[in-house]
């Protein structure tokens, strides 16, 4: 390899961009030694439109990283316009069944390899742990690291069996946040005997069953320092390669999240942090979660040319991080584009669903599928039971409806002798709260797609612990 400080540079980065095709600046990049890139749902139309798009960014060079941010579940690219076809992890640590979620793990690392992918940014190895968390939730396995682990290693070796590297994120673990470090700079309050105990065993987990790569969560533990885990140096080479003794591939999450840039600033700030990320020892470096332009990784590149200049950044961790970013894009075993099979994935919906009292239909029911943000990590994609129900049971009325419609939907109500009420992690949203109790004259089955709430919660409910489009099926069926 290079000892080229400017080349070497390239050759961490890993940029998004925007478009279905690579934009010419992106292309010359990759000719030109460019580490890879990470592919979103704007960058997608199906598997077919994705293996072409990565047999182009081979045709400039063989060898690069094309990774992928496909955890599966609430938080897909691949099916961003149909609905993931497998459950997310939440759904699979509910069926808990480790051979089913290695299954379920290889049949989308076989798609992914297909695809021309080399890395795909999954499984979460995060605890759902604060009842208020805004953005792990269904990523993860569960909240016990003793019943997730399995399923985390599970995952990486199912994934990793058609030569698609993982990537255990978000390392030491976001679960315990009450804040989303895409737009603040959450602090853990957990001590260092608390993170061994329970957010570090899915990693140790992860390590044991060989994961090829770990992501960086922009999380401060203060017995660590001030500076977040991307970007702290007992984080990642005391603790992650020292304690932990993973020796693969250490990926930041996105540069230019707010925990980051909104903590360290931009532009300038954005080469100072993937600088500081290296001399952590963080080899790969994301960049452009949002749409990304080429004077971006000029700066970072300038950045970091300049700190090894400076004796601020050893050139041999420079060359070593450049190493373990190229040894990602190794080709993923041959496999061919073809129908997506969507089997597998409802057996697996169908074994982690949760009934509770009397969910038989007493006729053709009204669907209210009551609408909230999404999160940042899943974005926009189809979402709701309405129309699955609609398809298996003529005479259903599906409605979608905002917190602010209770009037509407107690007035549609009043015809049917079924209804159905459809919500997202109705725990964390007070209006969706306040919508339920304003229905509390209605006898309906509440379907919950997220996390559920609280136990005592009376009525007849399905739980589904995910909003993929098998999950929402599975629910469908059920009730028909």
């Amino acid at each position: 390899m290079t000892s080229n400080p400017a080349k070497l540079a390239e050759a961490v980065l890993l940029p998004g961009f925007a478009g279905t095709t690579a934009p010419d600046w992106l292309r010359r990049r990759v000719a030109d030694g460019l580490g890879g890139v990470v592919l979103f749902g704007r960058n997608v139309v199906d598997d077919e439109q994705v293996a072409a798009l990565t047999a182009q960014l081979r045709g400039e060079r063989d060898g690069v990283v094309v990774g992928i941010d496909e955890e599966g579940g609430d938080v897909t690219r691949l099916d961003v316009n149909t609905g993931s076809f497998v459950p997310g992890p939440l759904a699979l640590g509910a069926a808990d069944d480790p051979e089913l979620t290695t299954a379920v793990a290889a049949a989308l690392g076989e798609r992914l390899a297909a695809c021309g992918v080399t890395l795909n940014l999954a499984p979460c190895a995060d605890l759902t742990l604060a009842a208020e968390d805004p953005i792990i939730g269904v990523r993860a396995f569960g909240s016990d690291p003793a019943k997730a682990s399995p399923h985390v290693a599970a995952y990486v070796t199912g994934l990793q069996k058609y030569g698609v590297a993982a990537c255990a994120k978000h390392f030491p673990g976001h679960g315990a946040a009450t804040e989303d470090s895409h737009v603040a700079l959450p602090v853990l309050p957990r001590t260092v005997e608390e993170l061994r105990a329970i957010e570090l065993v899915p990693f140790a987990a992860a390590i044991r069953a060989g994961v090829r790569s770990v992501m960086t969560g922009h999380l401060v533990v203060k017995a660590w320092g001030e500076e977040p885990a991307t970007l702290n140096r007992v984080a990642l080479t005391d603790v992650l390669r020292g304690e932990l003794g993973f020796d693969g591939a250490v990926i930041t999450d996105a540069l230019e999240m707010g925990a980051v840039s909104g903590a360290y600033g931009k532009h300038d700030g954005l080469g100072r942090s993937a600088v500081r990320a290296l001399a952590a020892g963080a080899d790969a470096l994301c960049l452009g979660g949002a749409a990304f332009e080429a004077e971006h990784l000029d700066a970072c590149v300038a950045a970091i040319v300049a700190a090894v200049a400076a004796g601020e950044l050893p050139l041999d961790r420079l060359e070593e991080a450049a190493s373990r970013t190229a040894a990602l894009g190794t080709d993923p075993a041959p496999a061919t584009v073809g129908p997506v099979d969507r089997r597998l994935g409802l057996e697996a919906a169908r074994k982690a669903l949760r009934v509770r009292g009397d969910v038989r239909l007493a006729g053709p029911p009204l669907v209210v599928d009551v609408q909230t943000e999404p999160t940042i990590a899943a974005g926009p994609m189809p979402w709701g039971l309405g129309a699955h129900l609609a398809e298996l049971v003529p005479g259903t009325r599906a409605m979608t409806a905002t917190p602010d419609d209770a009037g509407a939907v107690l007035a549609a109500a009043r015809d049917f002798r079924s209804v159905v009420v459809v919500t997202r992690e109705a725990h964390r949203h007070p209006r969706v709260r306040e919508l339920l109790a304003a229905l509390s004259t209605v006898d309906y089955i509440r379907v919950e797609t997220g996390v559920p709430g609280p136990a005592d919660e009376g009525g007849p409910r399905i739980d589904t612990f995910s909003g993929s489009y098998v999950s929402l099926r599975a629910a469908a069926e059920y009730l028909a």
